[in-house]
């Protein structure tokens, strides 16, 4: 029997698309996986094994009547459980929340369906998802597959592991402040922040986005290969006028110059020698493919960062504090306290004055880009960070937070980035993370490719 979990989603979608094999038996494959290897992560918080391989049915009756199936034909696909899927509970980590059962499908999801993807199972999540690491009083405890003492990153944990693990080949993750970035780079595969408005995304179960939310937060894709990333990309962004900061901007431009900025400590942040070693790696990856590499520093990200958190907090303490107090979950508890501490009351000017300010750093961004059309940054300053670290102290939280600079201070900016697994120091994932100016995700992904092409294949792990 074929291992269809081992394969590229690219590879598993021309077998079906040309009915060497079936989506039935990719499904089946992928529920056996998710069986032998779940119990050990708890990534997957909840699936319906009869509802997946009715989806599969129906994907390959599609091909048996000469229609097309979509370009992910019988791809298995993980959903996090913060977006709303028709059916199931849009929990995001919370106990408040298991008896919100979505009527409809987020547009993400929508689309991924209508590009033939099986949606496999809901992916876990911090409580309100917001943490770089995974555990919450409704699901449980995310493992990372590669090492259970560190984290498997937040809040994509779930994502993250499962498709570190082969379970399913795509997952679909959020982004607000290294969501998916941070995640991939933990469990040692590649993740794609796009550049706002890019995928459509919105929960009918719930209200609109608060303005943090709308100007930072998007979906995107987590997979093991560049090539997995560009497919489920092209099918998340499709049309949806659901979501009203949607755009479909093509990918054009004249060819961007092969030329890159190495960017070793951003913003003055410190970053640890094996973090540094895999930027160089990078670098020279991409330098003996023909580009020019060049070491400079980033326009501004701590400014950014603190403001991004200013947004955030400002919108927490105008409602979801109640929601925390009432959920009483511990860590999302201590994570909103730290940030509290860190980060004052603003009043409406101090507001007003973020909002204008973000336009001045876009600029600046933007204008560094017509330079070098890609920069390589670290994903985190540190090594994927020991297991609930940030919740052992106020101190340890403060030097976490420091460490994902480059997290937190991007989404302020609408901006892409990509995180490209480049090998293991030990039992421990590294990376780094590409960046590039608005509505480049594919000068991103190519560039990727080159980094991918130069290592070793990222290939599926049993959790250890």
């Amino acid at each position: 029997m074929t291992a269809f979990w081992r394969l590229p989603a690219t590879e598993i979608a021309a077998l079906v698309r040309t009915r060497k094999a079936s989506a039935t038996e990719v499904a089946r494959d992928a529920l056996a996986r998710l069986d032998a290897t779940n119990p050990a992560i708890n990534a997957v918080v909840d699936h319906r094994p009869a509802a997946v391989l009715e989806q599969a049915a129906r994907i390959d009756a599609v091909i048996a009547s000469g229609e097309d199936a979509g370009p992910m034909a019988g791809v298995p696909v993980t959903i996090k459980v913060n977006v709303d899927q028709a059916g199931f509970a849009t929990t995001n980590g919370l106990r408040l929340q298991q008896g919100l059962v979505a009527q409809q499908d987020n547009p993400v999801v929508a689309n991924l369906r209508h590009a033939g993807a099986v949606l496999l199972g809901r992916t876990n999540t911090p409580a309100f998802s917001l943490r770089w690491f995974t555990r919450n009083s409704l699901h449980g405890h995310t493992k990372n597959p590669h090492d259970a003492s560190i984290t498997p990153g937040g809040s994509s944990g779930g994502a993250a592991a499962a498709v570190a693990a082969g379970i399913g080949a795509i997952g679909h993750g959020t982004d607000i402040g290294g969501s998916i970035r941070y995640p991939a780079y933990a469990c040692g595969v590649h993740g794609l922040r796009p550049t706002l408005g890019r995928i459509p995304a919105w929960n009918p179960s719930g209200a609109d986005r608060h303005i943090g939310g709308q100007l930072m937060a998007v979906s995107g894709p987590i997979a093991r290969t560049m090539g997995d990333v560009a497919l489920a990309y092209d099918a998340m962004r499709a049309r949806d006028i659901r979501d009203p900061w949607w755009v479909d901007v093509p990918h054009v431009g004249a060819p961007a110059p092969k030329r890159a900025a190495l960017c070793l400590a951003p913003d003055g942040m410190a970053v640890q020698p094996a973090v540094q070693d895999a930027l160089h790696d990078a670098a020279s990856r991409l330098e003996k493919a023909g580009w020019t590499i060049e070491e400079v520093d980033t326009p501004p990200l701590r400014r950014p960062a603190e403001l991004q958190a200013m947004l955030w907090l400002a919108e927490s303490r105008r409602g979801l504090n109640r929601a925390l107090r009432e959920e009483d979950d511990p860590d999302a508890s201590f994570v909103f306290a730290q940030m509290e501490a860190l980060c004052p009351m603003p009043d409406l000017d101090a507001l007003m004055d973020a909002l204008q300010a973000r336009s001045g750093f876009v600029r600046q961004w933007m204008e560094f880009f017509e330079r070098f059309p890609i920069a390589i940054t670290p994903v985190s300053g540190e090594l994927p960070f020991r297991d609930q670290e940030d919740v052992e102290s106020p101190e340890a939280f403060r030097r976490i937070i420091e460490a994902q600079l480059t997290q937190v201070g991007l989404p302020l900016m609408g901006l892409p980035g990509l995180t490209v697994a480049t090998g293991m120091v030990g039992t421990v994932p590294v990376g780094v993370q590409l960046l590039a100016a608005r509505y480049r995700e594919d000068l991103l992904l190519d560039a990727g490719a080159v980094i991918e092409a130069a290592g070793a294949p990222v290939a599926p792990v049993d959790p250890r």
